[in-house]
């Protein structure tokens, strides 16, 4: 496997290829147990070894691989109007997000959204949440911010604060997170690759590491159904203060 992503032009030595792949296993256990994740965590660990930019189209390859196994069990469970409001929002965001991408630092970007994330994921950990649910402008509002937040690879993030805020159940929340990630990844793909990001090596890298993807999302699938649903919030919160302080940590060093 090593010597496969070492063959890679995507800067990677033995070592590198090595922990990136372990990086991708983890986030595959994560993104099964959670239902995103995956992007934050993969992107992160790339700055380590690669070039991140490098990496998004392949992440969000993965992703959409990862719902195609999940989506017979999740789709019972999907919220389709908060879905589709979400994205309506991510979708008029995404183009600008995707300039951003190119032509600003992602560092910058990636330091304003996870101080924000960290934040309030510090005040739902205290007991904070929404008196009422967010209506349909504010639903829209949050798809903006997401869509932005994918120029840094990190747009399932302020859906995810927004809905454990308003408690939304476990299984609803999860099926509704994994749907909308794969869309507006779907979406952001066409963009990516008219500004020369996506390439075909973005799909060798992408199938060289979808079996440790695989694992590691059938292993977290697994967790999940064995996760009483008070404990699955708090485990989202814990991973959105830690995928945010990954976040501020890389754009600090």
């Amino acid at each position: 496997m090593t010597g496969e992503f070492a063959a890679l032009p995507l800067g990677l030595g033995e070592a590198g290829a090595a922990f990136l792949a372990l990086a991708v296993l983890g986030a595959g256990f994560v993104r099964g147990y959670a239902g995103f994740g995956f992007s934050a965590l993969v992107v992160s660990a790339s700055a380590f070894v690669t070039n991140p930019l490098l990496v998004v189209p392949v992440v969000m390859l993965l992703e959409i691989a990862a719902t195609v196994g999940q989506a017979p069990r999740a789709w019972p469970d999907l919220d389709r109007r908060l879905t589709l409001l979400l994205l309506a929002g991510a979708v008029v965001a995404l183009p600008l997000a995707v300039a951003l991408l190119t032509l600003l630092s992602v560092d910058h970007l990636r330091l304003v959204i996870s101080g924000f994330i960290l934040a309030i994921s510090l005040a739902l950990l205290m007991g904070w949440t929404l008196r009422r649910a967010i209506g349909t402008g504010g639903t829209f509002g949050v798809g903006l911010v997401s869509g932005f937040a994918n120029a840094a690879a990190v747009g399932g993030l302020p859906v995810a604060l927004f809905m454990t805020a308003q408690a939304i159940p476990a299984r609803r929340f999860r099926a509704t997170m994994i749907f909308y990630l794969t869309a507006i990844d779907l979406a952001a793909l066409p963009m990516l690759w008219l500004a020369g990001v996506f390439t075909r090596e973005s799909v060798v890298a992408a199938l060289l590491a979808l079996p440790l993807m695989v694992l590691g999302v059938t292993l977290g699938g697994r967790r999940f159904l064995s996760t009483p649903p008070e404990s699955f919030r708090r485990m989202v919160i814990a991973l959105l203060a830690v995928l945010a302080g990954l976040g501020l940590a890389k754009s600090l060093i």
